[in-house]
């Protein structure tokens, strides 16, 4: 059994005002995602299926051009290659559950 002390986890800064922990099984990425009121959620595709968990706050978000306003706690299910971005509205919790694993996140972490 391998467990995971998300205090022990290294966090990053990889987009402004948000900072993030991963998580990484052979299969999938989990991402801890922490970030200021007014940050952006870049936008951005990637070939992996994605689900978006906000845990605390509330995010404007839009997938394939059509927005909606999320509250927590609330997910949204990102299909792969799907154009998507955000704004945080509040300060939040979110968790990224991506499958496959996410290489380029994991890449950090080596």
């Amino acid at each position: 059994m391998k467990v995971y002390s998300l205090k022990k986890v290294q966090e990053r800064e990889l987009v402004p005002g948000g900072k993030v922990k991963f998580v990484h099984s052979d299969a999938m990425t989990l991402a801890f995602w922490t970030f200021k009121a007014g940050s952006p959620l870049p936008e951005h595709a990637h070939p992996h299926e994605q689900i978006l968990t906000v845990m605390e706050g509330s995010v404007e978000f839009t997938i394939d051009g059509e927005t909606e306003s999320i509250e927590a706690p609330a997910s949204i299910i990102i299909p792969p290659n799907a154009v998507h971005s955000g704004t945080c509205r509040t300060d939040c919790l979110l968790i990224d559950a991506f499958n496959p694993r996410r290489e380029d996140f994991a890449a950090l972490d080596a």
